[in-house]
């Protein structure tokens, strides 16, 4: 008889992990509590309260060939930064294909999920839930929690002496969906993430002048790469990953500085990181640099208190007349159907192992799917997080001890905090391909380069020295796909596709990009061979 899921929420991770489900032979019943699919990637004009929030012009930060699910590319002519409405449609476009929406109840909360009394010998959860005022119990031999973290708003008004005098509009990100309403007014966004950045720029169009006050500073990144290829095609490569892992760490540091004031000089314009040699998430925005050089938007340090009607900052200055503050300050995790003993946040570490399962559980029958921030795109990490969760509840793959994963767990932060600091914003922060290739290699979906080689020379180049994409973990393992090799070897068809509306005749040059890459490929192989005999030589 096939194991009972509940998959909690309909979200991106809650729609990959019912696919995960049926793929397995498992049976899934997936709560929503709204009326539709697509969770933070649908917009509403309003807010909700427990419902993740999007502004109107929101575009993705991740391209489309790095942001598709394994076996399913997005259609050729999808641009390569996709608006919100346009995602959502890849995720019913993905529903309907895999007839997905047959396991969804919608407009049903999830009001708790407790042990069952037998839970250690069964790994049993009763899940309590709520539709139409009509409450419902029911048992199932596991849980993936898909509930999202852009739900709590994180408001720290403690930290801003003087915010009860002011008598301006104050709220939080979670709150703003477009311009309309603050023309002609004076705001100070507080943060510099990516919703701070994009809403600061999208303010400055209309309104008489925004300030943006960041404690930390940051990097900032356009969407375009080398080539006009999209960044993360091009940053995200195992490749690439392989120098900054072998790499001494101050020439890694130093890489990444020259790399991040390429475009322009972060310094210059009061952006540069106080800590400039933390790997944490640049931000990505294509107009910040624009609309700070011609002064519609100024960079501010910490607020260190507020008036009635000014801000004043750490470094003693004062902008007048600010009628208007947008807290753009992150937020919190909250699973309120969740025992408190299951999933802990506590000074700033998630107590799961690889961010997943909780360790002290007898039975490894919850997981949570999506509760990371990769320095890459959300949806293949869901993905593979989703099909080893669904092998786990078969039984295919094992979890170590308890002791065995919680000093996972606190090695893992203290190399997070070493990585990324010890920022709120950072606390589910990690690497990219690394992280991948840690979930596939637990399936046995991870690609083995040396044998390809063999085998495949032409393949294997691309995977080591293309972009790192979902495709690559469906050569092999569990639920391979005829078309991986495939979709890997014509991505660049697809990134080109919707580009290609007007026809120019192609150029016949030899592309200079490409030798100098051979040249450095070149030269890192000399210095390897130099560096093995030099260490021949002194010993």
């Amino acid at each position: 008889m096939a194991k009972k899921v509940a998959v909690i929420g309909a979200g991106v991770s809650g729609l990959v992990s019912l696919k995960c489900c049926v793929d397995e032979g498992l049976e899934p019943t997936c709560f929503e509590r709204t009326e539709d699919i697509g969770g933070l990637w649908r917009f509403k004009e309003n807010v909700e309260e427990g419902r993740a929030s999007i502004y109107q012009s929101v575009i993705t930060n991740t391209s489309k060939e790095m942001s598709c699910f394994s076996d399913f590319p997005m259609p050729e002519d999808f641009p390569n930064f996709l608006h919100h409405s346009k995602l959502l449609e890849y995720f019913r476009i993905f529903a309907r294909k895999f007839d997905l929406l047959k396991y969804i109840q919608f407009q049903t909360t999830v009001l708790s999920v407790k042990k069952h009394p037998d839970f250690s010998s069964s790994g049993q959860w009763e899940v309590v839930t709520e539709c139409n005022s009509k409450k419902q119990s029911a048992v199932f031999d596991a849980v993936m929690v898909c509930s999202g973290h852009h739900i709590l708003p994180h408001m720290p008004l403690g930290s801003f002496p003087g915010i009860e005098r002011f008598k301006g509009q104050y709220f939080h990100s979670h709150q703003y969906k477009h311009p309309e309403g603050l023309e002609g007014k004076r705001i100070l966004v507080i943060g510099l993430g990516n919703s701070a950045s994009d809403i600061a720029v999208e303010l400055s169009k209309k309104a008489a002048q925004v300030f943006v006050s960041t404690r930390h500073g940051s990097w900032v990144m356009g969407r375009i790469s080398e080539g006009g290829y999209p960044w993360d095609m091009v940053f995200h490569t195992r490749f690439r990953s392989m120098l900054r892992n072998v790499l001494p760490q101050m020439i890694r540091k130093w890489m990444m500085e020259q790399q991040m004031n390429q475009w322009f000089n972060h310094e210059n314009y009061g952006l540069e990181p106080q800590n400039k040699y933390l790997m944490k998430e640049p931000v990505l925005n294509d107009d910040l640099p624009s609309r700070i050089l011609y002064g519609a938007i100024k960079v501010k340090p910490t607020v260190k208190e507020l008036t009635e009607t000014s801000a004043i900052f750490e470094d003693g200055t004062v902008e007048e007349k600010i009628d208007v503050i947008v807290f753009a300050t992150g937020y919190t995790f909250s699973f309120p159907f969740l025992e408190d003993a299951l999933v802990k946040v506590e000074d700033k570490m998630v107590s799961l192992y690889k961010y997943m399962f909780p360790p002290h559980l007898e039975k490894s029958t919850l997981a949570c799917i999506g509760l990371i921030q990769p320095l890459g795109s959300i949806f293949p990490t869901v993905e593979l997080q989703a099909r080893w969760a669904t092998r786990v509840f078969k039984g295919l793959c094992t979890l170590p001890s308890e002791r065995t994963m919680m000093a996972d767990i606190i090695q893992r932060n203290e190399k997070r905090i070493d990585l990324f600091g010890k920022s709120q914003s950072q606390t589910l922060q990690t690497n990219y391909i690394d992280y991948l290739d840690e979930l596939a290699a637990e399936i046995g979906a991870k690609p083995d380069i040396l044998s390809l080689l063999l085998k495949d020379p032409r393949l294997a180049v691309k995977l080591y020295f293309g972009p790192c994409n979902s495709y690559q973990y469906r050569l092999t393992g569990p639920g391979p796909w005829q078309g991986a090799k495939s979709a890997i070897l014509t991505q660049k068809q697809r990134i080109l596709k919707p580009l290609k509306t007007r026809a120019v005749k192609a150029s016949r040059d030899f592309p200079v990009s490409f030798l100098l890459k051979i040249l450095g490929l070149l030269a890192i192989v000399v210095a390897f061979v130099f560096s093995l005999s030099g260490s021949n030589l002194s010993a």
